[in-house]
């Protein structure tokens, strides 16, 4: 069965080039050129991925993941030159499950797709197979994690997490004495090879920091080893 991607993007060039390779790999590429007609086109069918440039007219791409993120979590990509606009799509929660940085190889755009879309099917199957009879808590300090019902306290008040937010910190507590590089984060958490994109873990950190630490500038639930990585903070 093919995948279906929905792909946004104004520059007519970028989307023929990129519809015609991901055609030829085997994916149903629908194409919209504005925020409108992305929106509009999204609705209307149903989609396995949205691959979504950042800069259109109409409808910019923020407010396009965000009209899609109040109905659907299907996968979204993010295509940017930009590292602000990484840094609010992934790190304000506004959705984005991954980034493509321009100029890109179109190569790199379909392992990305490829990869994305089996981070979401391995995890949907994962939530309908693998639900237990009794809860799962992972108390520390003041912070409550419970792994089956997805939910976050700490204090008694409930923190608002993302997917990947979540999946982060629960790589820390299910295993409090162990150290991961970025590269290991990024493997277990997106369950995929690392590319060395940076941003896109730190992005997260910092924001699953700000929600959970008291001061996330001296974090002391998620620690940094200097060159080497983080790890569960000790209390």
């Amino acid at each position: 069965m093919q995948n279906k991607i929905l792909f946004v993007e104004d520059d007519l060039y970028i989307s023929e080039m990129v519809k015609n390779y991901l055609v030829k790999d085997g994916f149903m590429v629908t194409t919209a050129f504005n925020g409108e007609e992305g929106v509009d086109r999204f609705f209307k069918d149903t989609f396995d991925l949205v691959l979504l440039d950042i800069m259109m007219p109409k409808l910019d791409g923020m407010e396009v993941m965000r009209i899609i993120r109040e109905r659907s979590s299907v996968p979204i990509l993010i295509m940017s030159a930009r590292d602000s606009d990484v840094d609010k799509a992934i790190g304000l929660g506004l959705g984005a499950d991954d980034y493509i940085s321009k100029p890109f190889s179109l190569i790199e755009v379909s392992a990305r797709i490829k990869a994305a879309i089996r981070r979401a099917t391995k995890y949907a199957n994962n939530d309908k197979n693998d639900k237990k009879a009794e809860s799962n808590i992972i108390s520390i300090h003041e912070l409550t994690v419970d792994l089956d019902s997805f939910q976050v306290t700490k204090k008694g008040e409930n923190i608002k997490l993302t997917a990947k937010e979540f999946d982060i910190l629960k790589l820390f507590v299910t295993n409090p004495n162990r150290v991961f590089t970025k590269a290991q984060v990024y493997s277990f958490v997106w369950n995929d090879d690392y590319f060395g994109d940076e941003n896109v873990i730190n992005v997260h950190i910092s924001r699953l920091r700000e929600k959970i630490e008291d001061d996330a500038s001296d974090p002391q639930y998620i620690k940094t080893l200097w060159g080497i990585g983080y790890k569960l903070g000790e209390f």
